[in-house]
């Protein structure tokens, strides 16, 4: 800074030291001591500048990101140079103002000066924002082949075909690719990292094996494309294969190959491993702490994946939209809707939640979490969504079992035009038709999905339509469906016929879809054990006071267990007293009629309710969590606790207010 303002202050008229000025303001990003030195220019160069010192002037404002001032020294310039435009398309290409780079190619052209191997690649970045259908990346492209920069020159050439990638026009592309005489690792990585943005993880793992073949050296950009087409395709051996490459070419120093690393162990569902490479780097970045939030929210590790949210931010890093978007999502799965709000407070304090990505995970959050108002207040007031913002509302409602509300949203997406629904949209709106009594509607959407929008359908699909029919007591025809999927039917399917079955009653069909669970999971023995693995696993939990007190069926380690089985002693006559029976089909053991009534009021629901009911003040919400739909028995049991203490229950969530 020092040395940039005595530069700005030399007393000679010297050019040479008055770019040395203007070049130090650039490094050192300041358009204070910029201003500064063209202040000292016009004093002692004046009336006139010279084209040299127009040209720096333009250089300057350009990459300061100064637009009208860059626009203004280049309009001052009674001489302009190619120098000088180069450098003002060159700042705003990168700036991303792709019009004013465009304008001024074309004025340049005007003027007869002559575009050469620096202004091409600008130009072309340029040309690279424009719509897929627009002519000029090609009219582009036909002057550089007029000047003799394509396809000889590969500075030039690489940014044509970057171009090319990024609109869209992959024919074009491969065939500039394959007319290159000279395809340096630059080419071959312009190939390979367009194929990833694109989804092509297969073409960019063929690029790198085509510039090996033919005899290149891989960079760090080249090793980053490699490890995202591996986490694009899900190829864990491949990539542990080049882990060791990376290591052995000494890659692995590299800040961004160690965080394509970690992401790419995340995606393939190695949360442990991704958590190996995070903690042996020397120097992480922000991006190093979003990718180990992600790759532990990935895998449903939400608590680990919230502490290394709060580990980046104990390290000092700033939250980003990515960041908070990925921590978000977190909370989502945690139904942590305290932690949930402290972030959306995070963004609003980081000006970043009107960021259609941290809006989107907010939409998803709130509705997951049982506050759809606060869900579609931020829905409505983005300004702009995109299919996660859309499906995360339908997602919400869906959640809730408010189908009209959810057929109404999916409508409003299908008017709006803005995007086009995707497989879990029609997971979302069938889901929400199952659980809100709309068989007819889920049903038809399900049958018309792929001549309505081209909707393949998924085992999840066939699932929630199985779900659906057996919800309405359609049993028989939820096992045609099943008869007629052109997939082998998964476990979800048949355990969606099976809950349906032992809800209504229909014995021989339900033996039939324990049958085929067995198949598919032999190691199981029995129908009871399968349906005890599955609930055993479902807990429930409530947070007070920033503590998340977990429970599950039959628990005693909780420290207020003979408060909360006093308490649950009480309800229980009680709730006999005004005409309760407990519901025991739902009984996962083979035991007595008693015994029976006692192990379904030490369901998982129940135990929390109790903890809330102790702790937790009258007229604040008691929150239960569930990581599986509620039991029948939990749900009338629900309703007379909620008349006895004097409480309601909102309908949809496990909210007791």
């Amino acid at each position: 800074m020092r040395r940039a303002a005595a530069a700005a202050a030399v007393a000679p008229a010297d050019p040479q030291l008055l770019a040395a000025a203007f070049e130090s303001a650039i490094a050192s990003r300041s358009p204070r001591l910029g201003r500064a030195a063209h202040a000292r220019a016009l004093r002692l160069i004046a009336p006139a500048l010279s084209p040299f010192i127009c040209a720096h002037l333009v250089n300057l404002y350009s990459k300061l990101d100064l637009p009208a001032a860059a626009a203004a020294a280049l309009a001052s310039d009674p001489h302009p140079t190619v120098v000088s435009y180069t450098a003002f398309i060159s700042g705003a290409a990168q700036h991303g103002r792709p019009l004013p780079a465009l304008s001024a190619f074309a004025g340049m052209l005007r003027l007869g000066l002559r575009p050469n191997d620096f202004t091409f690649p600008s130009a072309f970045k340029a040309a690279a924002s424009a719509p897929p259908r627009s002519t000029i990346g090609p009219q582009i492209h036909s002057l550089a082949i007029r000047f003799g920069y394509l396809p000889v020159d590969p500075f030039v050439s690489c940014a044509a075909l970057d171009m090319y990638f990024k609109t869209g026009r992959l024919k074009l592309a491969r065939h500039l690719f394959g007319e290159m005489p000279n395809r340096n690792v630059v080419a071959w990585n312009a190939v390979m990292t367009n194929a990833v943005l694109d989804g092509r993880p297969l073409e960019t793992i063929e690029a790198y094996f085509g510039l090996r073949e033919a005899g290149g050296l891989p960079n760090v950009v080249s090793a980053c494309a490699f490890f995202n087409a591996c986490a694009g395709a899900m190829y864990l051996s491949l990539g542990e294969q080049f882990h060791g490459f990376v290591v052995k070419c000494g890659f692995e120093m590299d800040v961004s190959v160690l965080n394509s690393m970690v992401d790419f162990y995340g995606k393939c569902r190695c949360a442990g491993k991704a958590r190996a490479v995070f903690d042996g780097m020397g120097v992480r970045n922000s991006v190093s702490w979003c990718s180990m939030v992600a790759a532990y929210a990935q895998n449903g590790a939400e608590e680990e994946a919230f502490a290394a949210y709060l580990g980046a931010r104990r390290s000092g890093e700033e939250p980003t939209d990515f960041m908070v978007s990925s921590a978000l999502t977190t909370c989502a799965g945690l139904l942590g809707l305290h932690l949930g709000r402290a972030l959306h407070a995070v963004a609003v304090r980081s000006c970043i939640d009107a960021n259609i990505f941290v809006a989107s995970a907010l939409v998803d959050m709130y509705g997951k979490c049982g506050c759809v108002e606060d869900a579609e207040q931020i829905f409505y007031e983005t300004p702009q969504r995109n299919l996660v913002t859309w499906n995360a509302m339908i997602g919400g409602y869906a959640h809730i079992g408010d189908a009209q509300n959810a057929l109404l949203v999916f409508d409003d997406m299908i008017r709006s035009g803005e995007t086009a629904p995707n497989y879990i949209t029609l997971v979302n709106v069938i889901t929400s038709c199952s659980r809100g009594g709309l068989t007819k509607d889920g049903y038809e959407l399900f049958e018309t999905m792929r001549e309505r929008f081209g909707i393949e359908p998924r085992t999840e699909h066939y699932a929630c339509v199985v779900d659906l029919l057996g919800r309405a007591g359609m049993e028989e025809q939820a096992y045609e469906v099943i008869q007629g999927m052109p997939m082998r039917p998964s476990i979800s399917v048949w355990g969606a016929l099976l809950g349906a079955c032992k809800m209504h009653g229909k014995t021989e069909l339900g033996r039939i879809a324990a049958e085929k669970l067995f198949e598919l999971d032999p190691q199981d023995s029995g129908n009871h054990v399968l349906l005890s693995n599955m609930f055993a696993s479902a807990g429930s939990w409530v947070t007070w006071k920033n503590v998340v007190h977990v429970f599950r069926a039959k628990d005693t380690k909780h420290e207020m267990y003979n408060e909360i089985q006093a308490l649950l002693s009480k309800l229980r006559k009680q709730m006999q007293a005004a005409g309760y029976m407990p519901d025991t089909q739902y009984s996962l053991y083979d035991l007595e009629e008693e015994e029976k009534e006692s192990e379904v009021f030490q369901h998982s629901e129940k135990l929390a309710l109790a903890f809330g009911l102790i702790c937790i003040p009258p007229g604040v919400p008691i929150r239960i969590m569930k990581n599986l739909r509620i039991c029948v028995d939990c749900h009338r049991a629900f309703k007379f606790i909620s008349g006895i203490v004097g409480c309601g229950i909102k309908h949809g969530t496990y909210v007791l207010a």
